[in-house]
């Protein structure tokens, strides 16, 4: 069988521990398309939000998600927290996973002519979504650091919200995205772990495209 030419990183962590900027700045090095997977489910979260679909009914967030398009992957509300635990509720739904999974399949194995292959991250890249990733990364950091980076997210959009608030959501947050039963939030077995708690995101960077190099040298 004949090896595919594309490669696909994939990259999974906990909320703010900067895998986000991390994935787009090892994306733009490499030449590989970018895919925000947790984008795709902000975007079932805030189409939930807009038509008021019971977070609990896992086969109408279904057809939400079906009829996602990518061009509303660059809706600016996404970036919102009320979308973000939005998203963490629409997840835990089988239904739901199993109507983006051929979107984010899809999308590591066509990335396009101009790519030489595919960066994605999210939560289940490494051990669902893309099991034979050529390379895996695994990004944490410790909570407190976590909400800190998030808290000064949520204020540089505008947001009036306290630390303690954005602390107690993350905590929240964190407990759903490990503890579901559908494609729980782990690191994959071949998965490298980058703790990001005293980086800052140049120093990580170095720190991934170094391992990247060396995997894809090989």
């Amino acid at each position: 069988m004949t090896k595919p030419t594309t490669k696909t990183i994939a990259i999974d962590g906990t909320f703010a521990s900067g895998k986000g900027t991390l994935a787009k700045k090892l994306a733009e090095h490499f030449g590989f398309a970018y895919l925000d997977t947790g984008k795709l489910y902000r975007a079932v979260g805030l189409r939930a939000l807009d038509v008021k679909t019971d977070f609990g009914d896992g086969k109408a967030l279904a057809a939400l998600a079906e009829r996602i398009k990518p061009e509303e992957l660059s809706n600016p509300q996404l970036k919102s927290g009320d979308v973000g635990a939005a998203a963490s509720k629409v997840a835990v739904h089988n239904e739901v996973r199993a109507a983006l999974y051929d979107f984010q399949r899809g999308f590591a194995a066509n990335p396009g002519v101009k790519y030489k292959g595919a960066v994605l991250d999210g939560r289940d890249i490494g051990t669902v979504i893309c099991p034979d990733a050529d390379v895996k990364l695994y990004v944490d950091a410790k909570p407190e650091v976590r909400a800190e980076r998030r808290y000064k997210e949520l204020l540089s959009y505008g947001e009036d919200i306290s630390l303690e608030k954005v602390a107690a959501d993350l905590a929240e947050r964190d407990h759903r995205d490990q503890n579901r039963a559908e494609a729980p939030l782990k690191p994959a077995q071949n998965a490298h772990l980058l703790d990001t708690t005293n980086l800052s995101i140049d120093a990580a960077f170095l720190q991934a495209k170094a391992l990247v190099e060396t995997i894809l040298s090989r």
